[in-house]
């Protein structure tokens, strides 16, 4: 008799009815396809890349005034990287939506979500293969640039990273003893980089370059100070100019992967649409 109920129970309720039907013995998540498509999209990606990278090439020129100016060139760098990461999920999210295993007895609700599912987890896969090889790049690149400086120390000193700035600065129609211009240099380098840095160019530090600049270039103390005033200013402008640079190109970057996320999704769905129309 009580059995009898239970049955007459299952029968009247559809929820109860559901979970007595029998669950289908593929799994949820078909990796093997995922990373087929995190493959195919990584792939994509570096074909990609290195044909951006040979139209920006040839879009330069090492003469000024030709070629497309910086500005042309950081627009068309951004819009080309909107591509690789649009095209690159989209390729790679189809491949996974028609590579997957096919779900019976799978509510259509549900198949949808896991396709949009296994394309925003292929994204994500190929996102951290793209960042480790970007990664490995990066430090093969350094490792190269530090053993260069070891081997030409004084090459690199000279130089650092506003040695035009530094060379205005102690201009000089005169002769100079290359020592003691080496030592002013250095030390003004540093001066400039803390002022680049957020720095506050305190009086001392201030002085102490305006009689450099005026010992060395012959200018007098006014002149000095003024090229004192413009060089700093000069080397702030360049800082915060490539802050914004940075932070401009890191939202962009951001949102042009948001964007590539959510079309890795679409045609995931796209794919494992058409894969249940031909089983």
């Amino acid at each position: 008799m009580a059995s009898d109920v239970e049955v007459a129970v299952i029968t009247a309720s559809p929820g109860l009815e559901s979970l007595a039907e029998p669950q289908s013995a593929a799994h949820a998540v078909s990796w093997a396809a995922i990373i087929a498509g995190a493959f195919v999209a990584a792939a994509v990606s570096l074909l990609l890349f290195i044909l951006g990278s040979g139209l920006g090439f040839a879009a330069l020129r090492p003469w000024p005034g030709e070629g497309a100016s910086a500005a042309t060139f950081g627009v068309m760098a951004g819009v080309w990287l909107v591509i690789v990461q649009w095209a690159a999920s989209g390729v790679g999210g189809y491949i996974t939506g028609r590579l997957r295993t096919r779900w019976k007895s799978v509510h259509t609700h549900e198949v949808f979500f896991r396709d949009t599912a296994h394309g925003f987890l292929t994204w994500a896969v190929a996102t951290v293969m793209v960042a480790l090889l970007a990664l490995g790049a990066v430090s093969m690149a350094a490792g190269a640039g530090a053993s260069g400086r070891e081997q030409a120390p004084q090459a690199a000193g000279a130089a650092g990273p506003y040695g035009y700035e530094v060379d205005t600065l102690l201009r000089s129609t005169g002769p100079a003893d290359s020592a003691s211009a080496g030592a002013a240099r250095g030390e003004a380098t540093r001066l400039l980089a803390r002022a680049a840095g957020g720095a506050s160019v305190t009086p001392d530090d201030r002085s102490w370059l305006t009689a450099v600049v005026a010992a060395r270039t012959g200018v007098s103390a006014a002149d000095a100070a003024t090229r004192v005033d413009a060089t700093i200013a000069a080397v702030r402008d360049k800082a915060d100019k490539a802050r914004k640079a940075a932070s401009s190109a890191s939202i962009f970057t951001a949102l042009a992967m948001l964007v590539g996320a959510f079309i890795a999704c679409v045609t995931a769905a796209l794919g494992g649409l058409q894969r249940d129309e031909h089983p």
